[in-house]
């Protein structure tokens, strides 16, 4: 059967109609000489949008992360992290490999915080025999958690009496300033009131904003610098890149406003699937929502929404995203679909074999 619902990633979006007529239209140069208008156009807006004096763009987020930290730290330095953060969880041990800087990992609560205390502790002393802490790196949205602002302005004031730089991996930056959008502000003002307190952060393009590539690394002049140096090293200088920042040029200008609407599919999807024995909703705040799954069915329960034209991730506990290419009616397939699994016992269809991890 065809898929119908994709709810894997809201990075699996396709460019819509005038997104491709952007690209299409887009003047270009090489971005390596730094002549390439579009991508020039795109810095400076995505800069001045978050507050920062420059940005660079990057193919991906992990690059846009790698490059952040190793423009604030050297060989021997140390940044402080969550246990479970992208950073230092899912991004192939970077900073590390490539760029000689020890994580320092600390857990995490299940909104994503780092306890202050924890944080505190894990700063070392000035003393040759330890790696010397340079930052802390924060994420938001964290599993589809907006961070608290209070939270943020804690943890960054803290870092920051220490002597630490900060930076936010602000992959879905945007959900985060949605969520926390207060009355009297636009979606960008909530963005400025949240990166205001960091040196430098990445947000992505190809998330909820729905452009097939790409994100930014903001900063300092000098900072920004220094990441197109690592950006070269790592493989990032791209020429005639101005058809992938018109589509993120053309995110930035249509596609930010609207990730309300992914937040309130978000929310139709958890309140359909409340009440259902064998499942429990666990989070849905902006556009992803968790569910676990009893008596490990989950992978079960995967295959049966597949064979239906559901896509979705997770075994034990399955995870849903919402995103611009996801409609009421798609949402509501979903739930009668889940509905239909455990109204049948929850057992697998016949023929269908218990999937692994996506």
């Amino acid at each position: 059967m065809t898929t119908k619902v994709d709810l894997r990633s809201d990075t699996v979006t396709q460019p819509t109609a005038a997104m491709r007529a952007a690209m299409m239209a887009a003047p270009l140069g090489d971005d390596v000489f730094g002549d390439d208008p579009t991508v020039n156009a795109l810095q400076e807006k995505v800069a001045a949008a978050l507050g920062f004096e420059a940005a660079l763009f990057m193919p991906t987020g992990t690059q846009s992360n790698l490059c952040g930290l190793m423009a604030h730290c050297g060989r021997g330095d140390e940044y402080i992290v969550g246990q479970l953060a992208h950073t230092y969880r899912y991004e192939g041990g970077g900073a590390a490999v490539l760029g000689s800087i020890q994580p320092q990992p600390l857990a995490q609560d299940a909104t994503g915080q780092m306890a202050l205390a924890d944080i505190a502790g894990a700063i070392k002393p000035d003393d040759c025999h330890f790696a010397r802490t340079r930052l802390l790196c924060l994420e938001n949205t964290w599993n589809g958690f907006p961070m608290p602002h209070s939270y943020l302005e804690q943890a960054t004031a803290l870092a920051r009496d220490k002597g630490l730089a900060v930076h936010l991996d602000g992959a879905r930056l945007f959900n985060a300033a949605v969520a926390t959008q207060r009355e009297g502000e636009t979606v960008f003002d909530s963005a400025r009131r949240i990166t205001g307190l960091f040196d430098s952060v990445s947000v992505c393009f190809s998330k909820g904003l729905g452009a097939p590539v790409g994100s930014a690394l903001c900063g300092s002049k000098e900072l920004i610098a220094r990441a197109h140096r690592v950006r070269k090293m790592a493989g990032g200088g791209m020429r005639q890149v101005g058809v992938l920042a018109a589509a993120a040029s053309h995110a930035l200008d249509h596609h930010v406003e609207r990730l309300a609407d992914d937040h309130a599919l978000a929310q139709r999807l958890a309140q359909g699937l409340q009440g259902i024995a064998g499942l429990s909703v666990r989070s849905a705040q902006t556009n992803i929502v968790f569910v676990d799954v009893a008596d490990g069915r989950g992978p079960a329960l995967l295959e049966y929404l597949k064979a239906h034209g559901v896509l979705a991730t997770g075994l034990i506990g399955l995870r849903f995203v919402t995103h611009l290419d996801v409609d009421a009616a798609g949402i509501d397939h979903t739930v009668a679909t889940v509905r239909a699994f455990f109204a049948q016992g929850g057992a697998v269809a016949a023929g269908a074999g218990a999937s692994g991890p996506y």
